[in-house]
Parts: structure tokens; sequence; C-alpha cells
């Protein structure tokens, strides 16, 4: 594994992969984003994951604060950002968001 595919959080996401595969598990496909936003915090707090809801990020253009901000749908122990997708297929451009992010 190269640097680029290095895992920061390793433990971390594993946990949080882990609340995800159970949210995803026990729902399945077919419902809206925020379903599956709400039933992810429910079982953050069941598996005692640290998190913040709604979290406004700031975005910076040649290190100038914009005024629009990224609003991600988790922050996980105050390092990993979590944005819910409900998609049979990831685009690529979901890809280029995340790397953004």
């Amino acid at each position: 594994m190269d640097a680029t595919h290095k895992i920061l959080y390793k433990e971390e996401s594993f946990a949080i992969i882990g609340a995800c595969m159970k949210v995803h598990r026990t729902l399945g496909a077919g419902f809206l984003e925020a379903v599956y936003e709400e039933a992810l915090e429910k079982e953050f707090h069941i598996q005692k994951i640290p998190f913040k809801r709604q979290v406004k990020l700031s975005l910076y253009y040649d290190n100038q604060l914009m005024k629009k901000q990224y609003r991600a749908d988790f922050v996980c122990y105050d390092a990993v950002i979590i944005e819910i997708k409900a998609v049979s297929l990831i685009p690529v451009a979901f890809y280029s968001q995340l790397t953004n992010f």
C-alpha cells in the first residue's frame, strides 16, 4: 500500500465502517439519505463512536476564507468526515468531492 492509500485513522475508520455496515444490513437499500443519517446517529451512540452531526466547515480559496461553507453529515473522533450518499453506483464526481473534503 502506497502513501496515497494509507488509512490515517485506522481503528477509528474501522469502527465507523462497522457502524455504517450495520445500518446498511439493517435497513437495506432504497431509503433517502436522511433516513440513513438518523439511523447512523443511533448506531454511533450504540457503539460509543464520538461524533458531531451537520458540522459546518470553512472553505478556503488561495488561503482566503470563503463565504460559503461545507456542511459535513458527521465528523467522528474530531477527525473523520462522513458524507452519506444513498446511490446504487458511486459516480466519479463523488470521488472528486470526497478528495476535496
